[in-house]
């Protein structure tokens, strides 16, 4: 179905009455986003899922570091070979880790030692509506549902990482949570409807941070709180490091702000109460290569010699995480 259209596996969605309204805007994005003409991989993708079987797992646990879809044993060997070789064609999966009966995927990213950075700030999300931007596997998603969130909502743009969702979806068969193949300036700017809004790892992605921290800001109720993680420095020109072409060999990196400057951003953008409350040196154990993605990572990505510097001579990464509320 992949091949033709996205669109059928939002049924759910759609029918949602906060998103009625949006029907035409978010299809029309959803389609262009999820063409086969853009990922060319989709067929190869969906015949990886056609090939997870029917089964319901005996218990689903999303309050853990690893996100659990049924227990060790449960199966049969040639059950659990298949779902692992399966799930292993979806490589490489990024955010993590998942447990899925007998399989686990040791993702490129500890993402649940961020997590376990972040909850200790954030609101309660008990009975919160929430937005994850640039959610990745959708992993951050399924542990906000384990912190009592009434529905979650994630977006990103890679079919990659829909699809490793809709493979860990095929058996949690969760309704609270849908993936959107899109970005966030895709979002109807008037859908101000989140209780909590994430953005996690983005805005040094953006050619305008100051856009993308007002993007954020109009998403979210009147009394609505804005998690914001991202690369900073210690110090730049006006609080703005631009790299010359890559940063630890990424192509898309636009701006790394200090904390002074993304503090800034949020309170031009509106945001009240704006403060940083975590400082983190990402280290060679939160992201370095595992079975489940092979290519070169973040020990890759630094000098050699002085491992406080990327491969380029700039600050080794660095997170900032930020919240604020509207």
């Amino acid at each position: 179905m992949f091949e033709h259209d996205y669109l059928p596996f939002l049924t759910d969605f759609f029918a949602r009455p906060e998103f009625r309204n949006y029907h035409e805007q978010f299809a029309d994005k959803i389609s262009e986003r999820a063409s086969i003409k853009r990922h060319g991989d989709l067929p190869n993708w969906q015949r990886y899922l056609d090939q997870l079987p029917e089964i319901h797992p005996s218990v689903i646990k999303l309050d853990g570091d690893v996100v659990s879809i049924g227990v060790a044993n449960e199966l049969d060997p040639k059950t659990s070979s298949d779902i692992q070789r399966a799930l292993h064609g979806l490589s490489p999966w990024r955010k993590g880790p998942y447990q899925v009966f007998d399989t686990f995927i040791d993702t490129e990213w500890r993402s649940d030692w961020k997590w376990n950075r972040v909850k200790p700030h954030i609101s309660s999300l008990s009975s919160k509506r929430v937005l994850d931007v640039g959610c990745g596997t959708g992993y951050h998603c399924w542990r906000m549902l384990g912190e009592g969130a009434e529905y979650v909502l994630g977006i990103d743009p890679s079919m990659r990482f829909v699809m490793q969702y809709n493979a860990i979806q095929h058996f949690a068969r969760d309704n609270r949570f849908d993936f959107l193949p899109i970005g966030i300036e895709d979002m109807p700017p008037s859908l101000n409807i989140f209780d909590t809004v994430f953005s996690m790892g983005v805005l040094y992605h953006r050619r305008d941070p100051l856009n993308h921290v007002v993007e954020l800001f109009n998403l979210l109720n009147a009394e609505g709180e804005v998690v914001l993680e991202t690369l900073i420095v210690d110090d730049a020109e006006d609080g703005i490091l631009t790299p010359k072409s890559r940063y630890a060999q990424m192509r898309n990196v636009w701006s790394i702000t200090t904390i002074n400057k993304t503090l800034e951003l949020l309170e031009t953008a509106g945001f009240k109460d704006v403060k940083c409350v975590d400082q983190n040196v990402t280290s060679l154990a939160e992201q370095r290569r595992t079975d489940w993605m092979t290519f070169h990572s973040l020990k890759e990505f630094l000098d050699p010699h002085d491992i406080t510097k990327t491969i380029e001579g700039y600050p080794a990464p660095k997170r900032g995480l930020f919240i604020g509320t509207k």
